[in-house]
Formats: structure tokens, sequence, C-alpha cells
């Protein structure tokens, strides 16, 4: 730059000089021409940075990173130029295929999965679905969400109208095929456009396999119940034949009884008539399991609750000296339910924590209630009872278990469908010789 400018500056002054005299107008034209010539070629030398920038930035706006720059023998700055340029687009490049490895693997990923994964505009056009959609759907291309009416007319509907974090269940059937669909459903936003990504499974051979794992298991407990009474009245049954019929002779022995066989008719007939009430009490309490009304929802404080149960317990609490504890968090805490029916699973669990503490030293029972982290309530009955055998622990929310020597076994049964029906659960903690802790989640 300096040496052009220096020969630029000569060669004006020359020029200035030939002007002055007429006898050298053609020298001084030659000179005039060389002004314009290093004039033109300082410009350009200037522009070449301009160039170069222009070059790089078009490679990056069009993600061209094939692109190298070199400025030999043209300055140290146009070479420092170069080299930055070229550290940067070396650094797009190994950036770039990075991001398509991890793409890859992600594509490898999604693809392989199980579970049927399917992401479309509010508009229902397909922007991505998985093999596991295929070969749930039977489909091959999959370009909107229309295109599933022909395996079900709603199923669109229900997948367009679905929001981040809703749940749906259906059943279809597919070439004679019948599947059970649990859809899970996330919004994310992607280049100023909403999507929903929902993830498909079919659950009908778990479901069947759950299903049959839960007819097993009560027809192992109604089969117990129903054989202890109907085992003994089978037999007295029996013993009363034999006093009052002569098999042998086909004649009826009562004229022939004595006082003793007498009393042993009656006590048999006694016995009998008491099993046939306990069967009787037993299929009724079953039948109550499945008559839980529907809930009456209200908003009323958890103080409230708490408070009407204490003050129906505590005279049995006074009289086995158990010291009952309750915090809620804040105290105006609120939650919306059936308090008839919440009040029944609150007083079922705290009557269950009165016989785990009620020979202890120093029976202690806290409530605690507070909102999680998720908002949702949750409600916490705890002892420093026995607790509860861990091998027993999967068991005691079946109809009729219980560890208990007097007990039907339908509280915590009971207590878990009316805590279904309100769109909550119930959860069990336990350590042998440490208490247990009950959770009801609102």
């Amino acid at each position: 730059m300096v040496i052009r400018i220096i020969l630029i500056i000569i060669f004006v002054f020359l020029f200035y000089y030939l002007l002055k005299d007429t006898k050298n107008m053609v020298s001084g034209f030659i000179v005039a021409i060389f002004i314009i010539f290093q004039t033109y070629s300082l410009i350009k030398f200037v522009e070449r940075t301009n160039k170069k920038l222009t070059q790089f930035l078009e490679s990056i706006r069009h993600s061209d990173f094939s692109s190298s720059f070199s400025d030999k023998g043209k300055g140290k700055s146009f070479e420092d130029l170069s080299d930055a340029f070229n550290e940067v687009i070396t650094e797009f490049r190994s950036t770039r295929t990075e991001k398509e490895e991890h793409f890859n693997y992600l594509q490898t990923v999604v693809q392989h999965v199980s579970i049927g994964i399917i992401a479309f505009t509010k508009d229902g056009k397909v922007d991505m679905f998985n093999n596991a959609i295929k070969r749930l759907f039977k489909v091959n291309n999959l370009r909107n969400i229309e295109d599933l009416r022909k395996i079900k007319e709603e199923l669109p509907e229900i997948l367009l109208k679905m929001k981040a974090g809703s749940k749906s269940l259906m059943k279809i059937i597919i070439q004679d095929e019948f599947l059970q669909l649990s859809m899970y459903a996330t919004e994310f936003r992607m280049k100023e456009e909403e999507y929903t990504l929902v993830s498909i499974q079919n659950i009908h051979t778990e479901l069947e396999e759950k299903e049959i794992e839960s007819w097993q298991k009560l027809i192992r407990v109604l089969t117990h119940e129903i054989m202890n009474s109907i085992t003994p009245i089978s037999s007295l049954a029996s013993t009363v034949k034999d006093i009052l019929i002569d098999e042998e002779n086909k004649k009826i022995l009562i004229q022939d009884l004595d006082e003793e066989d007498l009393k042993n008719v009656q006590n048999a007939l006694i016995t009998i008539q008491k099993r046939s009430l306990g069967l009787l009490n037993f299929v009724e309490i079953y039948r109550n399991l499945t008559r839980i009304p529907k809930p009456s929802f209200k908003h009323f404080p958890v103080l409230e609750l708490i408070h009407r149960v204490n003050q129906l317990l505590k005279p049995k609490l006074d009289e086995l000296g158990i010291n009952m504890t309750v915090k809620v968090l804040p105290e105006d805490l609120m939650i919306t339910a059936d308090p008839d029916l919440i009040d029944q699973v609150v007083i079922n669990l705290v009557l269950n924590s009165i016989d785990a503490v009620r020979e202890l030293e120093n029976p202690k029972i806290n409530i605690f209630a507070v909102t999680a982290s998720s908002s949702r309530v949750i409600i916490e009955i705890s002892d420093n009872g026995y607790g509860i055998k861990p091998d027993i622990l999967d068991k005691i929310f079946m109809p009729f278990f219980t560890s208990k020597k007097h007990g039907s076994g339908i509280g915590l049964s009971l207590s878990r469908q009316i805590m279904h029906l309100h769109k909550g659960s119930i959860g069990v903690k336990s350590k042998p010789d440490e208490g247990t802790v009950f959770s009801l989640v609102f």
C-alpha cells in the first residue's frame, strides 16, 4: 500500500512538472495514463479484502464449506486474514459433520424403537414417522394425518386435538388384528412453526396379561373365601343327614333321636346358618366394591378434611394414647374432590395406622399435606408402626387380601378405586419395624 501511494504521489508531481512545458505534452499524457492505472490498481488492491469477506460470508450463507483462501506473498495482514477465514471454514465444516452424525444417530434411534412416533404440524402435515408407525398402521407412506382416516374415522381428529401432556386410549382393528393403542402427546416449536409429537404404543398384550393376572388373583381370593364357608357347611349337612336319615332302610329317624342327637343337629344348623350368612356378607361386600358412587366434586380446604377425620377418630386416639400431628403447607391449601369419598379414604388409612401403632410404647401418626413441584396436592399419612413385609407390599391393594386377624381386606382396594375416580393415585412406602407412609396424590 505504501509503495503504491508513493508511486502515485511521484507520478502526480512528475505530471505537474511536465504540464509546465508544452514540449512535454506527450510525456505528460503517458504519465497521466500511469497515474490512472496505478489508482485503478490501488482500488482493486483495496477491494480484494471486501471480495474475500463477501466470498467468505456467501460460503457460510450457502453452507459451502469447501472453499479455501490463500494470499501468499500479498503481505502478512492478507495472509493472517486468509488463515482466519480458513480456520472458521474448517470449524464450520467440523460442526456440520458433527451435527450430521448426531442427526443420523437420532434417526437410527427413532427408527429402531418399538414405540410408534409421529410428528405433524397443526394443519396435519406429517413431518416425520418411524418404522414402528409403518408396522402398526400397515402403511408405507404417510403425508397427512387425514390419511389415517381409512384406519379409523375419528383417529385424525383425536390426534389433531391432542395437546402437550394429554393421553388417550383407542381400540382399533387393522387387517383383523385387534389393537389397544395408548397415545401420549407433546408439543415443540421449530422454524417458527408449531409441531405435535405423538407416541403410539399397542398395549393390548400387556393389558391381556394384567387382566389374566388380576383374574387369577381374584379367583384365588374368591375360591379361598368360598371354600372356607362351603367346606364346613357341606360337612355339617352330611353329619345332619347321617343323624336324621337311615340310608340303608331309607327311613327318617326323627322319632328315634335322643337329646344329644337333637342338640348336635341344632348346633349343626346354627353353624350352617352362620356360615351361610358369612358367605352372603362376603358376596355383599364384593358387590359394594363395584357400586362406588360417582364423585360429586367440591373445592374445599384440606384442613377441613383433616378436622372431620380427627373429630371422628379422636375418642379412639385418646383411648389408645396415640399422638397424631397435622401439618398443612400452606394452611389454606385447597383440593377439588368429593368430601364424603375422600373422608372415607383418609379414615381408612388412619385406622390402618392406629392398628399398626396401638401396641407401641410411643405411638405416633402424622398427617402432612403439601403442594408438589408438579402443582399436585399430596396428603401423606405416616406412622411409626411395625411396617409392612416386603413380600406382601404389592398385594395389599388386592380385594379381600388382609394381614390382620380381623379385617375384610377391602379398605385399601376401595381407597384405590376412589382415588382412581378422582384421577389421582395412592402409593405406599414401608420398612419393617420402622413405619409406613401412604401418599394420596390429587
